[in-house]
């Protein structure tokens, strides 16, 4: 089986790697040529454990190529993967030009049955959009040719995307017919041998799947940062409290961790699109926009509790950022709640030196000589008045307490994810601030 893969981002790259593993020939295609020259070189655009090795083996083994002409490439494929970029708007709503764009150039050049996938999330309607543009480049042409579209969002968590391919808890596909369902089960298949299901829906409702599904995980986080705000004015400590709801089956213990908000490629932009396509609908999501709102609002949390212990002035003080992405295992820095944190640092006139193990690089573009970039933790604790814990890495759990405390001017630590245990803090030295203790 032909597979294409339009798109070699975080969800092309994977996705084309991951179908090569089980013996498909896989063509991923890249307007971008810098960015194919690299593959083809085993220079990855994006950091995921386990991804390098898969690029390099299944290219070496001749499963996967990497091009930037779809119009050759699009010849005797099967199934063509949309993964392209679907950035959102200043109102929130997703752009599709670029999935269109794609759309456009398969009506365009494909010269026999095949089945058009969008792999990018996109709003409800999407597909229609797709098959849409596809029959009109096909009438243009006065070409007779059959063809299918389909949606199968993917469900990839950044830090974990190659097993969540390779071992999926679900895999859920919309599709029109029962040709492009076979064709979809027999791909898909070497996949789920661990029992899991392929839930087949109509395009709509798996378009709508990708969405709610965030939305959801988006509001439990939410949720229990509102709720660590308020376990501090009443004298709660938020650790306990999420040990005792996590116990319920109904709830679990997933995204129930108190922080300084979410961010990345997918909850910021999903809710917003959400919340989008239910206002050109006439509908409220009243829930979500709060969703958001909190979400916003708790980005910022750690500056306030920052200008009360220094009486609102910043001015002199030298900040050591501890983690940069907007989780652990990524270098994607997407709406990173340390953009946020450092944004509003600097523009109190205070100082910060930063460091991440996986994302110094994008820092370096995003910040442009306004932050200290470190070669380590230690490093970036140098001189400095407070430690900011922003993203909970492995290697930030026990670090070298003697030599940091050497190290800084004084003593304080700002927790954005509550990894530290406050009264070993408190032993060691240190002032301590957590999220939702008081």
């Amino acid at each position: 089986m032909k597979i294409v893969v339009v798109g070699t981002g975080y969800v092309g790259l994977v996705t084309g790697a991951c179908l090569a593993e089980v013996g498909t020939e896989v063509i991923c295609v890249d307007v971008n040529v810098q960015k194919i020259e690299n593959l083809k070189k085993g220079i990855l655009p994006i950091y995921e454990p386990g991804l390098d090795e898969l690029v390099e083996r299944n290219f070496k083994k001749g499963r996967l190529h990497f091009c930037t002409s779809l119009d050759d490439a699009i010849v005797g494929a099967q199934v063509v993967f949309i993964a392209v970029g679907t950035p959102p708007g200043e109102d929130g709503s997703a752009d599709l030009q670029y999935v269109l764009q794609v759309a456009d150039t398969v009506g365009k050049h494909m010269n026999g049955y095949i089945v058009v996938v969008t792999k990018s999330t996109v709003p409800v309607g999407t597909a229609g959009k797709v098959k849409e543009t596809i029959a009109k480049a096909l009438k243009e042409r006065n070409a007779d040719i059959d063809f299918d579209v389909a949606s199968n969002p993917e469900f990839l968590k950044e830090g974990a995307a190659v097993d969540d391919f390779l071992k999926p808890d679900r895999i859920v596909i919309g599709v029109e017919s029962l040709r492009a369902k076979n064709l979809l089960h027999t791909l898909y298949d070497p996949f789920v041998l661990n029992g899991h299901p392929i839930l087949f829906m109509d395009i709509p409702s798996a378009e709508m799947t990708k969405y709610a599904a965030n939305a959801m995980l988006a509001t439990k986080i939410s949720f229990m940062n509102d709720i660590a705000n308020l376990c501090e004015l009443v004298g709660a400590n938020v650790n306990e409290v999420r040990k005792g709801i996590g116990s319920d089956p109904r709830i679990g213990t997933k995204f129930i961790y108190p922080g300084i908000g979410y961010g990345g490629s997918c909850f910021p932009k999903d809710v917003k699109a959400l919340i989008k396509t239910a206002e050109q609908n006439k509908y409220n999501l009243r829930i979500l926009s709060a969703v958001d709102d909190v979400n916003n609002d708790q980005k910022k949390v750690l500056v306030r509790k920052i200008l009360k212990h220094y009486n609102n002035d910043l001015k002199g003080k030298t900040f050591s950022v501890w983690g940069l992405a907007f989780k652990p295992k990524t270098d994607d820095m997407r709406e990173a709640p340390s953009l946020t944190i450092i944004d509003e640092l600097l523009k109190a006139g205070a100082k910060v030196q930063a460091y991440d193990p996986a994302s110094m690089h994008e820092a370096k573009h995003l910040f442009n000589g306004s932050v200290s970039l470190c070669e380590d933790a230690i490093k970036a604790t140098e001189s400095a008045d407070a430690i900011i814990l922003v993203t909970e890495w492995p290697e930030f759990r026990l670090p070298d307490w003697e030599t940091i405390i050497e190290n800084m001017k004084e003593h304080v630590i700002f927790d954005g994810r509550n990894i530290y245990n406050p009264d070993e803090m408190k032993e060691k030295g240190f002032i301590y601030y957590g999220i939702g203790i008081r």
